[in-house]
């Protein structure tokens, strides 16, 4: 008896073919909030390994290709908006995606020269040959399982999911020979993450024009925690630098966050740094009430400066106590959602702390407060916020 020829994964799928209309883009959440991807354009092989809880993830490359940049991950974004967009017009969709490379770059804001069509290449390349393990939304382990290994039930409690950010894409051509786009198939975990509507945001598509890769990874976390907290977020600079997945130092980390609070990039949000009572240096953002800042200051191109109408002066050195609103003290703790992506309430920056040990820190850092509210009694301190160009 001969065995049935095994059919290929693209021949089980039927195909979805890109709409070419102009699209909102859509980034899937858990891309948003954890370290998927490296934020350098340099060639990464060194593996990235985050756990917080009960969640692990271990991104691994090739020496070939590298890992999957941040930049790479915007054809993730063009794919999620395609699917999210199909849905919700009632239109078929599927792992299997045809589209061409023109209709990829001019979503992402990139050109459409041969060099562009190169990158684009080698960025699906380095997405098809970066390799995921992660626990996120699967199944608890079962502890009586001997099969399973012990790296993934003792460490994590849950099962793996292991998988590529492109399972295979190719190159189409017609009857006659000629390009006719490309075809690439999406891992499952990705595209159940993007049908479910909870799990998927709106972004704004000034994202695309972010050139650092930690801004686009900052944006992506401060939109993720930004759509339920209407007074903002705060977030510890450590337990930023666990999470973004960098090779840097922690120096050069929190010197690049404290000019992009300086720059202000960030469509539709206010960076401010905060600093706790015990030293602890936080990054806090609100959203901004009119979108992105403007100019105070227009170039008209005449010898003379001309005021825009807005105030303060980007000429002008703002003053260590100068914040955008009338508050200059640290806000409260906001924890109500997503508290395993924020910081624990007593924890170090990136730790995760037992109950026992939270509490007891929790009121040594109440006996800390009480002591320097005291002594800012007696001697008026300046304000521990500060907005853009202020001090740490």
């Amino acid at each position: 008896m001969t065995a049935r020829p095994r059919r290929s994964e693209r021949d089980q799928l039927e195909l979805f073919r890109a709409l070419p209309r102009d699209l909102a883009p859509r980034d899937a959440q858990d891309l948003m909030a954890y370290p998927f991807f490296s934020l350098s354009k340099s060639h990464r092989v060194e593996p990235i390994d985050f756990r917080a809880g009960e969640i692990a993830i271990r991104v691994e490359a090739v020496p070939e290709h590298g890992m999957a940049t941040i930049w790479d991950a915007d054809i993730l974004i063009w794919a999620a908006s395609q699917i999210v967009e199909a849905r919700d017009n009632g239109f078929r969709t599927s792992r299997l995606i045809a589209t061409t490379p023109y209709e990829i770059l001019t979503f992402v804001g990139r050109g459409t020269s041969a060099r562009d069509y190169r990158r684009l290449r080698a960025a699906l390349d380095r997405l098809q040959s970066t390799t995921v393990a992660t626990t996120l939304r699967q199944p608890p382990s079962n502890p009586r399982n001997r099969n399973e290994p012990a790296s993934d039930t003792r460490t994590t409690g849950r099962r793996m999911h292991r998988f590529s950010w492109i399972n295979e894409w190719t190159e189409r051509a017609d009857a006659f020979g000629n390009p006719d786009g490309i075809e690439l198939i999406v891992p499952d975990w990705f595209y159940k993450a993007v049908l479910d509507e909870a799990l998927v945001l709106t972004i704004d598509r000034a994202y695309f024009g972010l050139t650092g890769g930690i801004e686009r990874w900052l944006y992506r976390i401060v939109r993720k925690h930004g759509g339920r907290q209407k007074r903002g977020w705060r977030f510890d600079f450590r337990h930023l630098y666990v999470k973004s997945g960098s090779l840097s130092p922690f120096k050069r980390f929190a010197f690049e966050l404290r000019a992009i609070i300086q720059r202000q990039p960030l469509p539709g949000y206010t960076l401010f740094l905060e600093i706790e009572a015990g030293g602890r240096t936080l990054l806090a953002f609100e959203p901004a009430p009119c979108g992105q800042a403007v100019e105070a200051v227009v170039l008209s191109g005449t010898r003379t400066i001309v005021p825009s109408g807005t105030d303060p002066s980007c000429y002008r050195e703002p003053k260590p106590d100068l914040t955008s609103s009338a508050q200059s003290e640290n806000r409260p703790l906001n924890l109500e959602s997503n508290n395993e992506s924020n910081f624990c309430r007593g924890g170090h920056s990136g730790e995760n702390r037992s109950p026992t040990g939270r509490k007891e820190e929790e009121r040594g850092r109440q006996t800390a407060f009480s002591e320097r509210d005291d002594d800012a009694a007696a001697a008026s301190s300046p304000p521990a916020r500060h907005g853009p160009g202020g001090a740490s």
